[in-house]
């Protein structure tokens, strides 16, 4: 099975791109990701953790 496609993947032209093409969009999102959480104000962070301990807003139905 593996044989069957790894044959059919060869004869597909310029398919040697994608997984570069992935790699890069892997690479940049969690780079972009990290700078975020680096550059994220502290009183943000703050605000957003606390959300799911704040009982004013929660109704239950």
């Amino acid at each position: 099975m593996l044989k069957y496609i790894k044959e059919h993947m060869e004869s597909i032209t310029g398919i040697e791109i994608y997984p570069i093409i992935s790699l890069l969009i892997f690479f940049i999102f969690f780079v972009v990701l990290f700078w975020w959480v680096i550059s994220a104000k502290k009183e943000y962070i703050k605000n957003v953790s606390n959300i799911p301990l704040d009982n004013q807003n929660n109704t239950i139905l």
